[in-house]
């Protein structure tokens, strides 16, 4: 009977373990679910919180040493050094590979640097890690334009607009492509 006791333990330990790590995953998971459905039904008066709170909530990674390098890019970013923000923001990618704003920073820096290809890599391992981070998508979409590929870049501000159908700025972009398009093929 002790024997028994003894490994119903480690059962109980293990899986409070797993749970313990994958519960906060997973309601944070669930909050973002929650966030992009009320973004989804949301009025040109609140969509621009509720898109607040989806960018705060992609910029926590767990850890207080990751939000630093985060904070630290971002900072270098805004001083308008993007070579500072290369360093920060690669350092946070070593650290933390599965934080996607790791790489949404350091795309956004190489874009900054003239880096288009290394720029196109970090926001493909964004979406695969976030699929739904409309920043990201942005980004990719006038980094199309700017390769004229504005086919692509229409269909791209198209999947933006079904996950934030409020943001006006992306309806004027999806709007001038259009009639460039429409233009285009008289």
């Amino acid at each position: 009977m002790g024997m028994l006791t003894h490994r119903f333990k480690y059962i109980v330990t293990a899986l409070y373990v797993v749970c313990g790590y994958s519960l906060p995953a997973l309601a944070q998971e669930t909050a973002l679910d929650e966030l992009y459905q009320q973004l989804e039904d949301a009025d040109e008066a609140t969509y621009p919180l509720i898109e607040r709170q989806i960018i705060t909530a992609w910029e926590r990674s767990g850890s207080a040493a990751m939000d630093l390098l985060l904070r630290r890019g971002k900072d270098a970013l805004d001083d308008g050094d993007p070579e500072a923000a290369v360093e920060h923001f690669s350092a946070l990618v070593d650290h933390a590979p599965d934080f996607a704003e790791g790489y949404y920073g350091r795309a956004s820096s190489y874009y900054l640097l003239g880096l288009t290809g290394p720029a196109l890599d970090d926001i493909r391992r964004v979406l695969s890690l976030n699929p739904r981070h409309f920043e990201a998508m942005r980004g990719l979409a006038l980094i199309m334009e700017e390769l004229d590929r504005k086919g692509d870049a229409l269909e791209i501000y198209r999947m933006i607009l079904e996950i934030n159908p409020q943001s006006t700025e992306v309806q004027s972009y999806a709007d001038r492509l259009e009639l460039e398009l429409e233009g285009q093929s008289l």
